[in-house]
């Protein structure tokens, strides 16, 4: 008698000791395999030393081509003479325009502009043509100027490009083709502008593709490092094609909650109570 209640007693601490460890065990989770955290940091150094100073390159500046289409703007005292050499910057094309996303984003409009023909001259209303190719546009400035006062009192000229462009693509916020507005506009303003970097965009070999003669030139620029100021491709030049790659986390599935992923134990409990079930059984009906 004084061995089957020493049995009965243990089987009821053990019978305890089996409930308390399924209730703890109902708790734990199966930690989920995440990828290391996104290298997101900009212009890193080593030196920590504030105020810093970096070396910049020097952007290089445009020439006037054939084929580019000019913006002029000629301004005078002349009302009626202002509207007639200015008719090609009011008059304007109908141009499609298109989203980010690949759809039609309604029409648009442009100036119709002032375009360079093949011997490189633009011509232009009451001073006739005008040889631009190959000049700078302050020194095309300087040019016509000094043709429009022969004809007005006091002008001012404005000259832009109306067709330097450039295309961001890749891991960005909205990928597109953006309007190069001049020589100073960098890589950092070029990215700001298609809606920065997402988090799977490497940061550190972003691709800057450039026409240079008859070849495309390939270049790597990384924003994670302060030498970014110096690199030949930090100032954007017309037709660059900014392309950033994602890394090779995006590839990894997206980790489910941790709550939503129960523990491996628990999937087996029912195994574990059938067979713990059948040991106290074997065992109290061992010691009747």
């Amino acid at each position: 008698m004084s061995t089957l209640s020493t049995v009965s007693e243990w089987l009821k601490k053990f019978i305890a000791i089996c409930v308390l460890f399924f209730l703890l065990a109902s708790c734990a989770t199966v930690k989920p395999v995440t990828p290391p955290p996104p290298q997101l940091e900009y212009f890193q150094s080593k030196d920590l030393t504030f105020p810093a100073y970096v070396e910049m390159a020097v952007p290089k500046i445009s020439t006037i081509q054939k084929g580019d289409i000019l913006g002029i703007i000629i301004s005078s005292l002349n009302k009626e003479s202002n509207e007639i050499m200015n008719f090609y910057n009011i008059s304007s094309l109908p141009l499609a325009s298109f989203s980010p996303g690949g759809e039609s984003g309604g029409a648009s409009s442009q100036p119709l502009g002032y375009p360079v023909d093949s011997l490189g001259n633009v011509s232009i209303p009451l001073i006739g043509k005008q040889k631009l190719d190959g000049l700078t546009i302050q020194q095309a400035e300087g040019k016509v100027k000094d043709a429009v006062e022969k004809t007005l009192k006091d002008p001012a000229v404005n000259i832009r490009f109306m067709n330097h462009k450039f295309t961001v693509l890749g891991e960005v916020g909205h990928a597109g083709i953006f309007n190069l507005l001049n020589d100073q506009t960098t890589i950092i303003e070029a990215i700001t502008a298609a809606g920065d970097l997402t988090m799977f965009g490497k940061r550190d070999s972003i691709r800057v593709i450039r026409t240079v003669g008859n070849k495309r030139e390939i270049g790597l620029v990384n924003l994670r490092n302060r030498d970014v100021f110096m690199s030949p491709y930090f100032y954007i030049r017309n037709d660059d094609i900014i392309y950033v790659e994602p890394t090779k986390d995006k590839a990894l599935p997206v980790p489910q909650p941790p709550q939503q992923q129960p523990s491996l134990f628990i999937q087996r409990a029912p195994i574990y109570l059938s067979l713990a079930t059948t040991l106290i059984s074997l065992v109290y009906l061992l010691t009747r």
